[in-house]
């Protein structure tokens, strides 16, 4: 009875590791989905409005709204009703810079990084250390 139980307990401990792999790798994925999701969200923006939002409008749990300028940019267009959050949100942030009025950076820090891994220069601050990123054009 005793080895069942031990051969018990190594066995779920063993899948609490498995599983821990499999949480991260599906959080890395909607990491990848929301950033997809606000990549979306900018080029309508960009079609309506001629720019791209300044970061100040790109806040996780905000909508993305027009600005009025110009007139096809209504402040009532809603781009992104409510822009995403890491799936940690209090651990890691996505980052979104504006260089110019004609391109961004979108970036985030995944728990398994890329491999080989991206040139993440121009990110700004994940929070934890930016390994991913989205560069338009």
């Amino acid at each position: 009875m005793l080895i069942v139980v031990s051969i018990i307990g190594i066995l779920i401990g063993l899948s609490i590791f498995g599983l821990q792999g499999a949480r991260e790798s599906s959080r890395d994925a909607r990491r990848k989905a929301d950033l997809e999701t606000i990549r979306g969200g900018l080029e309508i923006y960009k079609a309506d409005c001629n720019d791209y939002p300044p970061a100040s409008k790109i806040v996780g749990g905000s909508p993305l709204m027009g600005d009025g300028s110009p007139t096809g940019c209504a402040v009532t267009n809603t781009y992104i009703s409510s822009v995403p959050k890491d799936a940690l949100e209090s651990a890691r942030i996505y980052s979104y810079r504006r260089p110019t009025t004609t391109s961004y950076i979108l970036c985030a820090a995944l728990e398994n990084p890329p491999n080989p891994a991206m040139d993440v220069s121009g990110c700004g601050s994940c929070t934890t250390a930016c390994n991913y990123k989205i560069v338009n054009p």
